[in-house]
């Protein structure tokens, strides 16, 4: 992670920052608020950190927020209703002495006084510096990279991919560990806040209080989150590629559905409305492109990145278009079922069918192996799952194995715990075809301390031979690609109930290049 940068004179960043811009202003909208030309603020504004993320060859966008008081009760952050010019800048060393780009954003009210600056212009597969200032106030620097060329040829790829993070349930240290790894790209995979109203027994209770419903609410739960200091080091440390699961709106919510016991959403319209609100916050709060920009309560999160000829990263959005989660056990092998809508799984097969990449990866939030939950007869299976939408994940299975796609990955999050396990075209029968493997994540936080084994894990261990390894610490995991091999680091804490836990490797998965499936599980 960068170390902090000397703050400049005023007039030398103003300088720096009025000529060469190339940008697009992600986050402009038309705004009734004031404008401010020269800012004064009696604290420093940048209290959430900076971000940047989505990088492509020649760009990527770069994000803050200003909030002097992230978790004011009306959602504001703390600042007037006024609109502020936020410059920023690009260089290609820590120091700002190589100032390659640099521009003006506008902070404005109705986004949250976010920015989002869309930074085109420079060089593939490099690494670069950024920073803010609004005022006489500075940002800290960022790190991030540029994605190679679509057509190079990478000798590797670094990233870490993470998911589940409840303030209430424990410190985020291994975020604090995840800034020191050298990655070129972080992928999160759903549930960055929690939308509920629990406290914890830890102090680091919720606020609000209550469950979130508007939109000030969400943005209260995002200020108190981004405070966080060890997940902003993370994100000034590499690019992040973000999605939603369930806890950015309500727990296993289903398209327009909200969860049917709880009160006052279970109208569809009026969850609507919510789904809205927290898909607003969710962008004000994270480093995405314009083109995810919600209009309403839709939002577009599906989207393709390549890095180079090495890997191809789809990000897909299992929440947005899916049928409502059935509620017996025989009604998940339904076949008119649908996890991705039709639009989402036509796009997703066909780009794997034209991929050229080594590596072909899913980013998806809910585990698509099959887990049977139960020691010997009756099988049990989650309904929220892809184990819930059987024929949805069958047609994916199919299409992977009918096109010829070699090396199929998916990365999930979600499920608390970690697992590696080969993805078959029949879970049933353990000689059918291995058409790919799975990489299950633990959460960062969510579960509160964990441990290496616990019950379920034995179960899904004993019951599911196409499974190769669990675990049930927190942590994040850390995956080095080349051409002919992948390595998953499973990296555990022993305790998030108490800052300042110790990293290690709880064991690390090999699969090799054009041999589907697990090939070594080193513990």
């Amino acid at each position: 992670m960068p170390s902090p940068l000397f703050l400049p004179d005023r007039r030398r960043f103003l300088t720096l920052a009025g000529g060469g811009a190339v940008a697009i202003a992600a986050g402009m909208m038309a705004s009734s608020a004031p404008a401010v030309a020269d800012p004064r603020f009696a604290s420093d504004p940048f209290t959430l950190g900076v971000a940047s993320g989505d990088p492509l060859p020649h760009g990527v966008v770069l994000w803050t927020r200003l909030a002097l008081d992230p978790i004011a009760p009306d959602g504001s952050g703390g600042m007037p209703a006024s609109s502020y010019p936020v410059t920023w800048q690009v260089a290609e060393d820590r120091a700002f002495a190589r100032v390659v780009k640099a521009g003006t954003e506008h902070a404005v009210p109705e986004l949250g006084h976010s920015v989002h600056a869309e930074v085109n212009g420079l060089r593939p597969d490099r690494e670069y510096w950024y920073r803010f200032r609004v005022g006489s106030f500075v940002s800290q620097a960022g790190r991030t990279k540029t994605a190679p060329t679509p057509d190079a040829a990478l000798a590797s790829l670094s990233f870490a991919f993470a998911s589940c993070q409840n303030y209430p349930d424990g410190y985020f240290t291994a975020f604090r560990h995840m800034a020191n790894e050298d990655l070129d790209l972080v992928i999160h995979l759903g549930d960055y806040i929690y939308e509920t109203g629990g406290q914890g027994s830890i102090g680091r209770g919720h606020l609000p209080v209550a469950e979130l419903f508007s939109l000030a609410d969400y943005r209260v739960r995002y200020g108190q989150y981004k405070a966080d200091a060890d997940l902003q080091a993370a994100h000034a440390a590499a690019p992040w590629l973000v999605t939603v699961d369930d806890h950015e709106v309500e727990n296993n919510w289903a398209g327009s559905i909200s969860q049917v016991d709880k009160e006052p959403d279970q109208d569809p319209a009026v969850f609507l409305q919510r789904r809205a609100a927290a898909f607003q916050a969710f962008y004000e709060n994270q480093p995405l492109r314009l083109a995810s920009k919600p209009n309403g309560a839709e939002m577009q999160l599906y989207r393709r990145l390549a890095f180079g000829r090495l890997a191809e990263i789809n990000m897909i959005d299992t929440r947005q278009y899916r049928d409502d989660q059935v509620a017996e056990q025989a009604d998940r092998l339904h076949p008119d079922r649908s996890m991705l809508g039709a639009a989402q799984e036509d796009w997703l097969l066909d780009g794997l069918g034209r991929s050229q990449a080594t590596w072909n990866v899913l980013g998806n939030q809910i585990f698509a192996m099959q887990a049977d939950h139960e020691a010997g007869e009756p099988t049990r299976f989650g309904l929220d799952t892809w184990d819930g939408y059987a024929a949805a994940r069958q047609r994916i299975f199919d299409g992977v194995r009918d096109q010829g796609v070699e090396n199929f990955v998916i990365l999930t999050g979600d499920a608390h715990r970690s697992a590696a396990a080969d993805l078959k075209t029949d879970f049933n029968d353990p000689s059918s075809a291995t058409v790919g493997t799975e990489f299950l994540g633990t959460s960062i936080s969510s579960g509160r301390d964990g441990k290496p084994m616990d019950d379920l894990g034995l179960v899904w261990l004993q019951e599911n031979p196409h499974m190769k390894f669990h675990n049930s610490q927190r942590g994040y995991v850390r995956c080095e690609l080349t051409p002919a091999s992948w390595r998953s680091d499973y990296k555990v804490v022993p305790y998030v109930s108490r800052p300042g836990a110790p990293l290690h490797t709880a064991a690390s998965v090999h699969i090799e290049a054009g041999v589907a499936g697990i090939a070594q599980v080193e513990q």
